[in-house]
């Protein structure tokens, strides 16, 4: 399947695996570019820039495809070394980054320099378009189901991306409540170029975390995610457990009142003991709404190949035979 993000990206299929704080590791962002999407490596879970540059080393020992490396720029007083991290995707040639968080318009000009390609990551039309303004190559436009940070406006996909259609030029990609073949066709059937896939991708072989957080998500239905951090202005959709619960709670109670460090508890340095040791209650973890769609754990090829003959079929058959008359 031929569009836009695939030729922008030099990918076979237009799927994107979104950068996931503890998940996307070299093992995943190889899968999924040896099944002929674009495999992503989080940047910061990455401690330094150093730590960095070996897991590109390590994913290139593992993929000949296209890669790209996720780098979230954070509003912190103390930020990470983000002059290192650009210096490590750069010396190691990735040529996709995918950014997300406070405005990328600082990176830019060194990333387009050494030819490396940008998505940024958006949550509404209007920070689509400056995404666009300030140069980027395409953008992942985050409908309200998304696991993660969903923004302030609540805008879900059936309307975000036919708006995003109507006002963007540079092609974007559809994330949030992305699964299978009917998510890939009805994006296209919006105005995308293909799909960005997060929670899916984590119940696959490959994804390097704990069993538990797999099952969880397997078992998990539609319903089983809570918006979190809305009074700090910082929501993110997380999969509901005790510590959820929790922090839910003291939101109640503190109302207007409640600062970070009374759920810090809850939120901070929770994701090692979750991903890598399954610790499910450790604290609050993203997680899609997307969860309800998935029902199995099969490997990222199966899954990919799974999709695209899927896509194929509705296109080729569902679709066509509407328009038999």
């Amino acid at each position: 399947m031929k569009t836009r993000i695939t030729e922008l990206f030099g990918i076979q299929h237009p799927i994107i695996q979104g950068g996931m704080h503890y998940v996307g590791f070299a093992e995943l962002a190889a899968a999924v570019s040896n099944a002929g999407g674009l495999g992503i490596i989080t940047g910061l879970t990455q401690k330094t820039p150093e730590l960095l540059a070996n897991e590109i080393r390590r994913c290139r020992e593992m993929t000949d495809k296209p890669f790209g490396v996720n780098l979230t720029f954070l509003p912190t007083v103390s930020s990470p070394d983000y002059p290192g991290y650009i210096k490590a995707i750069i010396d190691g040639g990735v040529k996709a980054v995918e950014t997300a968080g406070n405005n990328p318009v600082k990176w830019l000009p060194v990333l387009k320099e050494n030819g490396i390609k940008v998505i940024h990551k958006c949550t509404s039309v209007r920070h689509s378009l400056k995404a666009e303004a300030i140069g980027c190559d395409a953008v992942s436009v985050d409908g309200f189901e998304c696991g993660g940070h969903p923004g302030e406006d609540d805008v879900p996909n059936f309307i975000l991306l036919p708006r995003a259609a109507e006002e963007l030029k540079i092609p974007f990609v559809a994330s949030g409540g992305m699964a299978d073949g009917r998510s890939l066709v009805a994006a296209l059937a919006l105005g995308a170029e293909g799909m960005n896939m997060g929670t899916r991708f984590i119940a696959t072989k490959e994804a390097p975390v704990h069993e538990n957080v797999k099952q969880a998500i397997v078992a998990a239905s539609e319903l089983d995610t809570r918006l979190v951090m809305r009074p700090l202005r910082n929501t993110e959709r997380v999969l509901r457990n005790a510590a959820v619960d929790r922090l839910i709670e003291k939101e109640k109670t503190l109302g207007a009142n409640i600062k970070f460090e009374d759920i810090i508890q809850e939120v901070a340095g929770v994701y090692p003991k979750i991903m890598t040791e399954g610790t499910m209650d450790a604290g609050a973890w993203s997680c899609g709404m997307v969860a309800g769609l998935i029902h199995d754990i099969p490997t990222v090829k199966e899954l990919v190949d799974r999709i695209m003959a899927e896509a194929d079929t509705i296109i080729r058959q569902r679709l066509a035979r509407f328009n038999a008359g």
